[in-house]
């Protein structure tokens, strides 16, 4: 059983696998805008692996809970509420928002923009909900981000007749 520090305050394997998640394989650590860099981790993701809508809701779910956990184990061990390094949010955020469209490139770029739009301005209630504790205070807004983008995308392919 992997301890949960290792000795002389090194980060034990939890820890390690957890801070592994939630930066995203590292795009957290991102010098400059660690949040764009996970939501582009994402749109690579999506664009590179074609899986049906099911696989990505099903997937989707299993980010969502894994980041709740890793996210949490993160904050805890940095010592700091919803840290920058943690992008796993936007993973999943930004899996939300290409849930019920085709995901083009124009699409992806589209959705991109938006998702990305919709978590900086954090509209109600994603601006309440993220005081939330722990990995759900983290992931949160960011899946509330990813379905206002999913709702834009999806109205303005229904007004522009791509239905």
């Amino acid at each position: 059983m992997a301890s949960e520090r290792a000795p002389a305050g090194r980060p034990g394997l939890i820890d390690r696998v957890a801070t592994g998640i939630a930066t995203a394989g590292g795009a957290g650590y991102s010098p400059v805008a660690p949040g764009t860099a996970g939501t582009l981790v994402a749109v690579v993701a999506l664009w590179l692996v074609p899986v049906s809508t099911g696989a990505l809701l099903i997937a989707t779910g299993v980010v969502t809970a894994v980041g709740i956990w890793a996210g949490a184990r993160v904050e805890r061990t940095v010592g700091r509420k919803d840290p920058g390094v943690v992008v796993i949010d936007e993973v999943a955020g930004m899996m939300i928002s290409v849930l019920a469209v085709p995901r083009t490139v124009p699409v992806l770029v589209a959705a991109f923009f938006l998702f990305r739009f919709f978590d900086v301005v954090k509209p109600p209630p994603a601006n309440r909900l993220q005081a939330l504790p722990g990995g759900l205070g983290i992931m949160v807004d960011d899946l509330i981000a990813g379905a206002y983008a999913l709702l834009v995308l999806l109205a303005a392919r229904y007004l522009l007749g791509l239905r």
